[in-house]
C-alpha cells in the first residue's frame, strides 16, 4: 500500500488538523484550538479508517473488534476523528461503529475467521463474523464455547490468549492465500500488501507499522541487494518495491497481496521481479527480520 514518505510529523501518525489538534502537539503544529481525546474501542467486527468524513473516501485501514483509540471529534454526520493505539494510524471511523471501554479484552481470534452465536448452539443463526486479530472480552469457557461480557458464544478453539503468539508469520500470511486484495484491507474479505504483513507479525506479537514505506524504514535489518542474493534468501524476509512489499517463502517463492493477481497470491520471486521491473518497479530493498524483531 504506498503512500507518501514520512516527515518529522508523519501526517498518517500526527492527530493535527488546521482546525483541531490533539493537545500534546500544542506547540508543535498549527490548529485553531486543541484538546484532550477521549477512549474508545471498536465494536463492530471490523471498521474503516478513511481519510476523509465520507464513505467514498479512500480506505486507508482498518480498525479490527476490541481495538483502542483517542477520539479527538465527533462531526455532525456520524463520524469521529482519532488515532489508533495500536499503529498510530489516524483517520475518520463511523461513529456507530465505536463504543465506551468496557470490561477489558481477554482473548483474541485465532482462525482466520470465526462465528459468534446468541447461545451454545451451532444450529443458532451467527450474530458476527470475526476476522483474525479481532479481541474479546472473554467472562468464561463452557464446554466448546467462550462467553463474552455482552452474552456472545465464540467457539473456544478459534481464541486464544492475548499473549498467545504464533511461531511463524510467514504462516499466518500463507492462510490467507486466495483472500481478494482490497486497498487498506486487514482480514481476509480483503487485504492489501502491507496489512497482510502488519497482521501475520501481529498475530506473532510483533509490532509492525502499517504501511509499506513505514515497514521499509523500520523493520528488521538491511540485506545489501545483488544478484547472488537469491541464494541467501531466507524464509520470513522481506521484499520492498516503491508502494509494495513481498514475504519471502523460500529461496523461489514469496507470498503477497496484490492488484495483479487481485488477491494473496504465491509466486515466484524471479517471475515477480520481472514483471514489476517491466511495469518501471524496482526492487528498493531487501530486510531481514531476527527472531521477535519489530521496528527498529
Amino acid at each position: 500500500m504506498p503512500e507518501t514518505s514520512p516527515t518529522a510529523l508523519d501526517p498518517r501518525l500526527t492527530p493535527a488538523r488546521r482546525d483541531l489538534a490533539a493537545k500534546h502537539l500544542a506547540g508543535k503544529v498549527d490548529a485553531t484550538r486543541f484538546v484532550e481525546g477521549r477512549s474508545y474501542e471498536v465494536g463492530e467486527a471490523q471498521a474503516p479508517v478513511r481519510r476523509a468524513p465520507s464513505p467514498e473516501a479512500s480506505l486507508d485501514t482498518e480498525a479490527l473488534l476490541g481495538e483502542c483509540l483517542i477520539v479527538y471529534d465527533f462531526d455532525e454526520e456520524g463520524w469521529a476523528w482519532g488515532q489508533l493505539e495500536q499503529d498510530g494510524y489516524v483517520g475518520f471511523l463511523p461513529a456507530s461503529a465505536l463504543r465506551l471501554p468496557g470490561p477489558p479484552v481477554t482473548h483474541k481470534v485465532t482462525a482466520l475467521r470465526t462465528l459468534v452465536f446468541p447461545g451454545p448452539s451451532l444450529k443458532l443463526p451467527p450474530i458476527q463474523s470475526l476476522p483474525l486479530g479481532a479481541r474479546l472480552a472473554v467472562a468464561r469457557i463452557e464446554q466448546a464455547f467462550a462467553i463474552t461480557f455482552s452474552g456472545g458464544y465464540a467457539p473456544a478453539r478459534h481464541l486464544a490468549a492475548l499473549n498467545t503468539t504464533e511461531p511463524d508469520f510467514v504462516a499466518v500470511a500463507e492462510r490467507f492465500l486466495g483472500a481478494p486484495y482490497l486497498w487498506g484491507g486487514k482480514t481476509n474479505l480483503g487485504v492489501d500488501c502491507s496489512g497482510l504483513v502488519q497482521v501475520a507479525l501481529a498475530a506473532c506479537g510483533i509490532p509492525c507499522p502499517r504501511d509499506s514505506d513505514m515497514q521499509e524504514k523500520s523493520l528488521g535489518e538491511p540485506i545489501a541487494l545483488s544478484c547472488s542474493m537469491f541464494n541467501r534468501l531466507q524464509r520470513g524476509d522481506l521484499l520492498f518495491w516503491e508502494g509494495h512489499v513481498a514475504i519471502v517463502r523460500d529461496e523461489t517463492t514469496l507470498i503477497h497481496a496484490n492488484a495483479y493477481h487481485m488477491a494473496v497470491a504465491i509466486e515466484p520471486i524471479r517471475e515477480a521481479i520481472t514483471r514489476t521491473r517491466a511495469a518501471g518497479n524496482e526492487v528498493t530493498s531487501l530486510r531481514r527480520l531476527s527472531p521477535r524483531s519489530g521496528p527498529a
